[in-house]
């Protein structure tokens, strides 16, 4: 038993360890979701269908499940929903959730007794997305209208429930839930018709408190909506018009293998300016604030875009050593002689020849890297720095032991 939960638990670690860090945050605050509501479900369960059907009005329902439990249920709810933000690593997805974790969590330290253990992990919940960060940095459009929706729908449940609560201290009095939704439409949308007044100071500060709310959310959805996408053809048009001129000195890289952004990564940690070429549709995972122009590499047009007169390098890491052959040559017809050296990736070692017969400043070989530095550590031979430089970049054959 204890070796089969052992098992149990390296296949559960090795499961884990696969699943990304968005995806994982984005379960459990589902998860912290479901567990802040859960009273509210489990008392509507408790209670028969019958039970519900006999009340006679919107007051007697909220007398029953209590007034307190409808920002759990929206709390709850809005925690589910902006979940799936979270998987597609928006960044409005992660500050919206850190504001209604630290509801949640004050909510239930200080108003549930006995439920300091889920205040302690929505804690820790809130710790855990401060440290990632970094992983939510996109600008989505579908995370702005799930952020609209959850705050318009929060606000809206907010209004119609604290309308029924107070329906006696409005002028005519509010008895039934469509008179509650026309009152809170026309209070959030600040229209004001008059026809419905609140006569008390708490009616009157509940309709000030909607009207507030209401601004702030149509504000707020509309710039997380349109944000993105002017944003986004406001960064087109810059990069269209402006870039180009600006690049000088800097590295361009076609492709999106894995390699091409592990050498993207470590480029723009040492200080280099680098610009990206990816072929139009193809699936990448640059950084938002990549310089990335989508183009086929190796046309000599998207070249001269992308800067190629005034670059250092070209580095043609696609996966298809065909394809880099020709960015080489498309890279060597734009600069000649005398500009940017251009680095072939060669995915293939029997493709080495072909690519050296283009002529590109430096051949590239992982594979022919790997295979040579296994074998000299297999039989013990020392390696300098200029024998590992001529292997990396495959400037000579392995020489083969006697």
């Amino acid at each position: 038993m204890p070796h089969s939960l052992s098992g149990l638990a390296r296949r559960l670690r090795l499961v884990l360890t696969r699943i990304p860090p968005n995806w994982c945050l984005a379960i459990l605050v589902a998860l912290d979701g479901y567990a802040f509501m859960h009273p509210v479900l489990r008392e509507v369960r408790a209670r028969e269908y019958s039970f519900w059907l006999a009340l006679d009005n919107w007051h007697d329902v909220m007398q029953v499940v209590g007034l307190l439990e409808i920002p759990r249920l929206v709390l709850g709810v809005g925690l589910q929903v902006i979940a799936l933000g979270l998987i597609l690593k928006a960044r409005i997805a992660w500050a919206f959730s850190l504001v209604l974790l630290i509801g949640v969590g004050t909510f239930a330290i200080l108003g549930d007794s006995g439920r300091a253990g889920l205040g302690v992990y929505t804690l820790v919940l809130v710790i855990a997305l401060i440290a990632y960060w970094r992983r939510f940095d996109r600008a989505s459009v579908t995370a702005g209208s799930l952020f609209a929706l959850v705050s318009m729908a929060s606000l809206l449940i907010y209004a119609i429930f604290g309308t029924l609560y107070l329906g006696e201290e409005f002028n005519p009095p509010i008895k039934d839930a469509a008179t509650a939704l026309y009152f809170s439409i026309v209070s959030m949308s600040t229209v004001g018709y008059g026809d419905i007044t609140p006569h008390s100071n708490a009616a009157r500060l509940f309709t000030a408190s909607i009207i507030i709310l209401g601004i702030t959310v149509f504000a707020t959805s509309i710039s997380a909506i349109a944000g993105p996408v002017i944003g986004g053809n406001l960064k087109r048009l810059v990069k269209g018009r402006f870039s180009s001129a600006m690049r000088k000195n800097h590295i361009i890289i076609a492709g999106a293998t894995p390699l091409a952004m592990s050498v993207y990564e470590g480029l723009r940690r040492r200080g280099d300016e680098v610009t990206v070429i990816v072929p139009p549709g193809a699936p990448q995972e640059y950084p938002a604030a990549t310089d990335l122009i989508e183009g086929d590499p190796s046309s000599v047009e998207v070249l001269r875009s992308a800067g190629v007169t005034r670059a250092r390098y070209v580095l043609a890491l696609r996966e298809d050593d065909a394809e880099n052959a020709f960015i080489v040559l498309a890279a060597k017809e734009a600069v000649g002689d005398q500009g940017a050296k251009t680095v072939a990736l060669v995915n293939t070692s029997k493709h080495l020849e072909k690519i050296r017969r283009v002529q590109p400043d430096l051949v590239f070989s992982v594979q022919l890297l790997g295979a040579e530095l296994l074998a000299r550590a297999i039989n013990g031979e020392a390696l300098d720095s200029q024998s590992i430089t001529d292997l990396f970049f495959a400037k000579a054959a392995p020489q083969a032991k006697t």
